[in-house]
C-alpha cells in the first residue's frame, strides 16, 4: 500500500492518474504525457515536468486547456476537481468591492473582444486588485506576447494544482 500521495500516484492505474491529471490541466496530450513519465522521484520532479509540458503545448492545445477555465470572478458551480479547484484559487475575488468586480468583469469582456478566449491567470496568491492590474496590463499585449503570457498562467496554474495531487 502507498504510504504518501506520490506513491499513490506512481502507483494508481494510468486512466486513474490521467483523469486526475486532466482535472489539472485539459490539454489532449497533457495527461498522457505527464502519466507516462511515472514514476517520478519526488513531488518537486513531478510539478516541474508538469509544468514543461504545459509550457511546451502547440497553441491549439492551450485553448483547449484554457476552455475549461472559468473567468475571474465568475461564479463557478459543480463538484468536478476543476471547479473545486477554480474556487479555490479565486476565493480572493469573491470577497472583492462591487467596484472591483463591476471592473473585472468589464475588463473581462475587453480582453475576450480582443483576444477571443477567456482571462487566464494563476489567482492563487493573488488580490483582486493585482489580478485586475494584470488584466489592464495585458490587454495591451501583441497576440504573439498574450499567447506566451497565457501560456505561462496555465504552466503555473498546472503546477500548483499537480502538486495538490501529491500534497498531504
Amino acid at each position: 500500500m502507498p504510504d504518501n500521495q506520490l506513491d499513490r500516484f506512481n502507483a494508481e492505474p494510468a486512466d486513474r492518474v490521467e483523469e486526475e491529471l486532466r482535472a489539472c490541466n485539459a490539454a489532449p496530450s497533457f495527461a498522457r504525457t505527464v502519466a507516462a513519465g511515472r514514476p517520478y522521484p519526488s513531488a518537486e520532479v513531478l510539478v516541474a515536468r508538469a509544468e514543461a509540458v504545459s509550457r511546451a503545448l502547440p497553441w491549439d492545445e492551450v485553448t483547449a486547456a484554457i476552455a475549461a477555465h472559468p473567468r475571474i470572478g465568475d461564479q463557478v458551480d459543480g463538484s468536478s476537481a476543476e471547479a473545486e479547484a477554480s474556487r479555490r484559487e479565486q476565493k480572493l475575488m469573491g470577497s472583492a468591492d462591487g467596484a472591483l468586480r463591476t471592473a473585472m468583469v468589464a475588463g473581462n469582456r475587453a480582453y475576450e473582444e480582443r483576444f477571443d478566449q477567456v482571462f487566464l491567470i494563476r489567482a492563487a496568491g493573488r488580490s483582486a486588485e493585482e489580478m485586475l492590474a494584470e488584466l489592464q496590463r495585458r490587454l495591451g499585449n501583441s497576440v504573439e506576447d498574450e499567447r506566451g503570457e497565457v501560456t505561462e498562467q496555465l504552466a503555473q496554474i498546472t503546477g500548483l494544482r499537480v502538486r495538490g495531487l501529491v500534497s498531504p
